[in-house]
């Protein structure tokens, strides 16, 4: 019995390639869809007026000037991670360890500053800070790029158990350093004499703004697009992505491309940890990457390892994360409520990266083209 093969209904085949200005519009349709599904769920779930709601979130975030510079500081902590996750990711090695990668340049920020604040120069204190924390960072990012170049590790879970260990050492640590004693929390570190604080740009006193964290993280973006872009470094990293088998005949030490490039991401991820010690909390706990370190997977990924990029998809995210605090505080709505907004927009925004990346094609348009090519 003769049967006809018939094409499938529908058949998802890779875009070689799409315009910038139409993968954007694509995003912001994405954006724009997911506002009008949040304002649907919001009206159902607790019969509020979306606008409103909208308001309040950007209120959280730009209401006050002390609102502004908290969301630019934590837009600037997320980048600065993400900016580190850039060059593994584009080598194709799975980072999963940013989060430990930044405890444990916190650790080395804090030890430093309550151990040595007063002992030595403020200027020498804040070179010794920041050196151990990329210096730390750099091993901690450097231990699995090694056992993945030696014995071929898996690098997902190695760096992932990594964050583990790391969460265990700064809970060892809080216990040492418990200020007060008893309390099983350091505290704000130099509270009083304020040794080893990153202080502000455009005020007086430690509590205005964070204007030094935006620039540095800035100019952290320039570093690292130039180094993907215009170096012999970057050039090896996006051969090694590309294929491996592909750089060991061009010749490249894809081993040493490995150790090198996860000790620079490592370092990267401490010098966040640097600042979110010195510059943001001044203390450290098992919280001080508080999840950021796999937030920025979302970022990077997003971003398609464009630095530039990356800045203003942690500006989105930290503006959905500070906008459904602030909804919650206004409305009396507990956390998970207030997240359901937060939730359908990256469904939304990660939703429009399939349509960037593949094209649906119906049986009728596809069985047509290939008739008129035929004809032809």
């Amino acid at each position: 019995m003769h049967s006809e093969h018939r094409e499938p209904l529908i058949r998802i085949s890779k875009r070689q390639g799409m315009p910038f200005w139409r993968a954007l519009g694509i995003r912001l349709i994405a954006v724009a869809l997911a506002l009008v599904v949040a304002a649907v769920v919001i009206f159902a779930i607790v019969h509020m007026n979306p606008i409103r709601v909208y308001l309040s979130m950007i209120s959280g975030n730009f209401g006050t000037k002390k609102r502004i510079w908290y969301m630019l500081r934590d837009t600037a902590v997320l980048a600065c991670i993400a900016i580190g996750l850039a060059p593994a990711f584009k080598m194709r090695f799975w980072n999963i360890g940013a989060e430990g990668q930044m405890l444990v340049g916190g650790i080395a920020t804090a030890f430093f500053m309550i151990n040595f604040a007063g002992k030595m120069p403020t200027p020498l204190l804040f070179v010794c800070m920041l050196l151990s924390a990329l210096a730390f960072g750099a091993i901690w990012g450097w231990i699995p790029g090694f056992f993945k170049a030696k014995l071929n590790a898996n690098e997902t879970l190695f760096t992932l158990m990594l964050n583990y260990i790391a969460i265990q050492l700064t809970a060892y640590c809080v216990s040492k350093w418990e200020n007060p004693f008893g309390s099983n929390t350091v505290g704000t570190i130099n509270s009083q004499t304020k040794i080893g604080w990153i202080g502000n740009m455009f005020s007086k006193g430690n509590n205005g703004d964070f204007g030094w964290t935006v620039v540095i993280v800035l100019a952290l973006a320039v570093l690292m697009y130039c180094y993907l872009s215009y170096t012999k470094h970057g050039y090896e990293i996006a051969v090694v992505g590309d294929s491996r088998n592909t750089a060991r005949y061009a010749g490249i030490r894809v081993n040493r491309i490995y150790m090198r490039t996860m000790a620079l991401s490592g370092a990267i991820c401490g010098f966040a940890g640097f600042l979110a010690v010195s510059a943001v909390s001044r203390t450290i706990s098992t919280s001080t990457a508080g999840g950021r370190g796999f937030t920025a997977i979302i970022v990077a990924w997003l971003a398609k390892m464009n630095p530039f990029i990356m800045i203003l998809i942690s500006a989105l995210l930290t503006f959905l994360d500070k906008g459904a605090v602030q909804i919650a505080t206004d409305y009396g709505l507990n956390e998970y409520a207030s997240q359901i907004v937060t939730g359908i927009m990256l469904f939304f925004i990660l939703g429009s990266e399939f349509f960037i990346n593949y094209q649906l094609r119906f049986r009728g348009k596809h069985e047509k083209a290939e008739k008129g090519g035929a004809a032809a």
